[in-house]
């Protein structure tokens, strides 16, 4: 049987083959003292091995609160170890037990972080990944050669169904390619979910109907999940093309229930990422991260943004970036959504980083927030990322057109 193998960053005041070795039993057959079920016979069928180990420095303080003593040293190392997909099959969140459960409470380690994951072919193929992906994105959305330009409702919450149709009627008549709500609202007092979908689908129906431009509206179908059924079913009824789902908080069997209906794009928002990153001893790492809701199924994905607003390095996103374009057998290619405090001064940057404009490029305030209104936004955006493929600077994209220029006097200091 084929295996899938999983590379974590450690730190151990034990040997680290020791502490590798605790690792692979306690997350396969194994557990704190032999039992006699434990055969070699199942061992060498159903237990985990350590492959390899790299050390890497070592230090005097642990990463993270524990049993330490005067005088410890801490050994920091990669090791990588796997499982025979017998192990758990396609059965996504028993495999996601067993590549992080309960190795973080160990007493063996004072740091783990998993970082990658090896996925073999007989397994991805038992999942279709996602319905839509890049290709499909851009087909429901007929953008081609350069990214997708796309912004969030602000005030995050508050406004009535009648106000949001209001900003999206100006975005769509300005060339947006794809609005979302934001992860703070699904349904609220003043603007309740059904009734914010018949009044943004019929502005962008409407639209549509015009021009033959269908803009994405990715509406927050975030709930318990027979309310993420009825908020799915309301999208199809309205004839919208994407929902979107706050992915730590709905969880992987919800995420992919969703997915797998498949009629419509599901935009996946990581809010709540850095609880599960911001540590560098602790956590996931975004290659394995996104590997698993491509599982699931989901067809966009946050990774931060370049010079962004929170904490994440330019190294960080552009890494990310990067994995999601990592071609997985058998499954279309994920959608990064480059987010958080962007505008159009950024795009140049993001182009020479990554050399690719296989994105959905998110500004908010960037674009709500510019001197000459919504309109005014989206084209600074789209005249930014013109001038970013044609190799050109922040300053000779400024000079050749206004908005953009508006774009760098407002937010440029920022």
């Amino acid at each position: 049987m084929e295996r899938i193998v999983a590379q974590y960053y450690i730190e151990t005041p034990l040997p680290v083959e020791k502490a590798a070795a605790v690792l692979a039993g306690e997350q396969s057959s194994g557990t704190f003292v032999d039992i006699p079920g434990e055969t070699d016979e199942l061992k060498k069928r159903f237990a985990a091995k350590v492959e390899a180990i790299q050390l890497l420095d070592v230090v005097d303080t642990p990463a993270t609160p524990g049993p330490s003593r005067i005088g410890q040293q801490y050994q920091r190392a990669n090791i990588w170890v796997s499982w025979s997909v017998e192990n758990f099959g396609n059965n996504l969140p028993v495999m996601i037990s067993t590549l992080q459960g309960n190795l973080y409470e160990l007493t063996q380690f004072t740091g783990l972080k998993l970082m990658d994951i090896t996925l073999p072919d007989t397994m991805t193929q038992q999942f279709r990944g996602p319905q839509f992906g890049i290709d499909g994105c851009r087909k429901l959305t007929g953008v081609y050669n350069r990214p997708l330009i796309g912004t969030i409702i602000k005030p995050s919450i508050g406004l009535t169904p009648t106000q949001t149709a209001d900003i999206v009627s100006v975005l769509v008549a300005a060339g947006i390619d794809f609005i979302k709500d934001d992860e703070l609202l699904s349904s609220s007092a003043n603007s309740p979910f059904a009734a914010r979908v018949d009044a943004v689908m019929a502005v962008i129906n409407a639209y549509a109907d015009k021009t033959g431009k269908k803009v994405m509206y990715a509406f927050n179908i975030s709930d318990d999940m027979d309310d993420m059924q009825r908020n799915y079913d309301k999208i199809v009824e309205a004839e919208g093309t994407c929902a979107m789902i706050s992915l730590n908080s709905v969880g992987t069997s919800a995420v992919k229930k969703i997915c797998d209906r498949g009629e419509l794009a599901i935009h996946g928002h990581r809010n709540g990422w850095g609880m599960f990153n911001r540590h560098p001893l602790l956590g996931i790492e975004f290659p394995a991260y996104q590997k698993l809701w491509r599982l699931a199924g989901v067809d966009q994905i946050h990774v931060n943004g370049i010079q962004n607003k929170f904490w994440e390095s330019d190294d960080s996103v552009v890494k990310s970036i990067e994995s999601c374009l990592e071609p997985i057998t058998g499954m279309q290619t994920v959608l990064p959504v480059v987010s958080s405090g962007q505008w159009g001064g950024q795009a140049p940057e993001t182009y020479r980083r990554t050399k690719t404009t296989d994105l959905l490029y998110m500004a908010g305030g960037g674009i709500l927030g510019h001197p000459a209104g919504a309109s005014g936004g989206v084209k600074a955006l789209q005249q930014a990322w013109k001038g970013a493929i044609e190799g050109q600077s922040i300053e000779e994209i400024a000079r050749q057109h206004p908005e953009f220029a508006l774009s760098v006097a407002k937010f440029g200091k920022k």
